[in-house]
């Protein structure tokens, strides 16, 4: 028998007593304000995020460098989440692709409900442990790193996903917006941001997802970072996908190097429109074909190969 075969009044109930699902007293008698002061009410609330993650920082960089070394060592990252938490992290990882030209298979979002579960619920998607369990299992390599998204911190989906993960001898990541999860204990980095109880009772899309947004950009960002996507803060593994980013490309050139718009136009043509080689050659002297070579014998680290160049 499937879930919606049967009766709402049998089916389980579960009352959560995270922080999110705590009322706001800030927040009482919202749907008498004016529209001014309820855009008040939540601006004031949501100011409280960023603090709150700032809060965190050492959780946060603990987990950017079990990913670093799970990258560097052949592994993946993997997102595991429900609802907006889940959708979060799809958009996370498809992000990283044509900012940073990141392998595609570095970053996997999983979302309880599968692709439907982009558009719109899917019943009881996120109680199902096993689900969790089994995705887990099916994708997940020993060396792997597990980041598991949940603002409460117990969505049944994400803890199997973490277990099943455990078992694997992958890393495990818990970010939520509840400090008090019991799951803490069972993973490797806990990252608890303590967001409060939000401005609609329960509505965890509000602060919690703005805060798991602000942890996520920070942590997949860092980790770009680390493996040397990024140049000073310019993002050289750019793909050039339209006009505007193929505009960014001689424009980071520009900033990079000092060079005039035009020669830094014939060093990435020179360099078959690889943004990397036409740096490293502006910055060293290097022909391309140097240029190239010193980025091939280190990993593709910018500074790595000018350090080659210069000795």
């Amino acid at each position: 028998m499937t879930t919606d075969q049967i009766p709402p009044e049998v089916r389980p109930v579960v009352r959560v007593g995270a922080p999110t699902e705590r009322r706001n007293p800030l927040s009482a008698d919202l749907d008498l304000m004016s529209t001014r002061d309820m855009l008040a009410v939540i601006n004031e609330a949501d100011r409280r995020v960023p603090a709150a993650v700032a809060e965190v920082l050492d959780e946060i960089a603990a987990a950017v460098d079990l990913a670093v070394t799970a990258l560097r060592d052949g592994h993946r990252v993997h997102y595991f989440g429900a609802g907006t938490s889940g959708r979060l992290g799809v958009l996370d990882a498809v992000e990283l692709i044509p900012t940073f030209n990141s392998p595609r298979d570095w970053f996997c979002a999983h979302v309880a409900g599968g692709q439907d579960a982009m558009w719109q619920a899917v019943e009881d998607a996120e109680d199902n442990h096993r689900l969790g369990a089994a995705e887990a299992a099916g994708c997940v390599a020993s060396g792997d790193v597990v980041v598991g998204l949940a603002a409460s911190g117990r969505t049944p989906y994400v803890l199997g996903a973490l277990a099943a993960s455990r078992a694997r001898q992958a890393a495990t990541v818990l970010l939520c917006a509840n400090p008090e999860a019991e799951a803490a204990r069972d993973v490797d980095v806990f990252i608890g941001v303590d967001t409060g109880p939000e401005v609609v009772t329960g509505s965890t899309r509000m602060k919690a997802g703005t805060a798991q947004k602000l942890v996520l950009n920070a942590f997949s960002t860092a980790v770009m970072v680390r493996l040397g996507r990024v140049y000073s803060n310019l993002m050289i593994d750019v793909v050039a996908t339209n006009a505007k980013l193929r505009g960014r490309m001689i424009t980071i050139l520009v900033e990079a190097t000092g060079c005039s718009e035009e020669l830094c136009r014939q060093a990435l043509h020179a360099a078959d429109g690889d943004l990397k080689t036409a740096l490293v050659s502006l910055v060293s002297g290097a022909d391309v074909t140097k240029a190239r070579a010193a980025l091939t014998r280190s990993a593709g680290q910018v500074r790595g190969a000018l350090a080659l160049l210069a000795t």
